[in-house]
């Protein structure tokens, strides 16, 4: 008998499906439309003014109602409430329809993760992450301004990492293999009381720019999100800045969070464009001569 092969399409090709076809096999169709976008009711609740957006140029969602969007794959993970992979099986097909039924979120009992244990900070030393940092072409002197060496147990094993504080005392983990944070989980923020603000959505992208220029922590704070999932809880501290300066990435969730940051924060810009054809900030340094980025990037007034 001859065995079926299971077709699941990779990331890339599910982020280009089309939104607005997805929403209507899922039974949401826009109240209106024009060229460059389409309203919805939200599909996550009750409501009589639509409050989500469809991007039907850049193929991004946005509820303005949760301040939260994405890309197809993030609509159908947030609707079925399932993985990535499980995502992915229903965007291939795999799935004769989706299930319209939410499924229930387990819950997580106190064995059903290993905690990570912080046994170590000290200063970045460790060769396998030079080698890293190297490869992100960040250097180890910018790396040290903003990061830490970080040695911790999981489930009673050691490892290490790059580590970025955040306000709440957790820390974002990174390394050449893994990337995940302790508890709490918060926003990074580094100031010296400027109303001029930089917004970055992870480490390395902030990093990226302390190396392209050095003295840009001077003029400005420095607000790292290291989630989007902050952009809510962020916005009545951002409006308060005179300038804000967004460098979000280039993805559905990224291009999402620009858009509602641009529209509730009216002295923000967006300068994305400056790595349009990347998906983000170090991306753009990496498959790029260096020179050429630091020159392109020095073009642009941040002042």
């Amino acid at each position: 008998m001859k065995r079926k092969t299971t077709y699941i399409m990779d990331c890339e090709k599910a982020r280009n499906i089309d939104l607005v076809s997805t929403l209507a096999k899922l039974g949401h169709f826009p109240v209106r439309k024009t060229e460059k976008e389409a309203w919805f009711l939200s599909p996550f609740r009750t409501e009589t003014q639509a409050s989500f957006k469809v991007s039907l140029k850049k193929n991004y969602w946005i509820d303005f109602g949760t301040f939260e969007g994405g890309s197809t794959i993030d609509l159908v993970m947030k609707m079925e409430n399932c993985s990535v992979k499980e995502a992915l099986e229903r965007l291939s097909g795999n799935i004769g329809h989706f299930s319209f039924h939410r499924r229930p979120i387990p819950i997580k009992t106190e064995h059903s993760a290993n905690p990570i244990e912080t046994i170590e900070v000290k200063e970045i030393e460790h060769r396998a992450l030079q080698n890293y940092l190297q490869s992100r072409k960040i250097s180890i002197r910018t790396s040290r301004k903003l990061c830490s060496e970080i040695h911790y147990k999981i489930g009673g094993r050691p490892y290490f990492a790059i580590g970025l504080r955040n306000r709440s005392g957790g820390w974002e983990l990174r390394n050449k293999y893994w990337k995940g944070s302790t508890s709490p989980k918060d926003v990074s923020m580094m100031g010296n009381s400027s109303k001029k603000l930089i917004i970055t959505e992870g480490m390395f992208d902030m990093l990226t720019l302390m190396e392209l220029m050095p003295e840009i922590g001077n003029g400005h704070e420095l607000l790292i999100l290291n989630t989007t999932a902050f952009v809510k809880r962020m916005i009545t501290e951002i409006v308060e800045y005179e300038d804000v300066k967004l460098f979000l990435d280039r993805d559905g969730t990224g291009l999402g969070m620009t858009e509602l940051l641009l529209e509730k924060c009216p002295n923000s810009s967006d300068m994305s464009f400056l790595y349009k054809a990347f998906k983000d900030m170090n991306e753009w340094m990496v498959k790029s001569a260096k020179d050429e980025v630091r020159q392109r990037i020095q073009d642009v007034s941040l002042s």
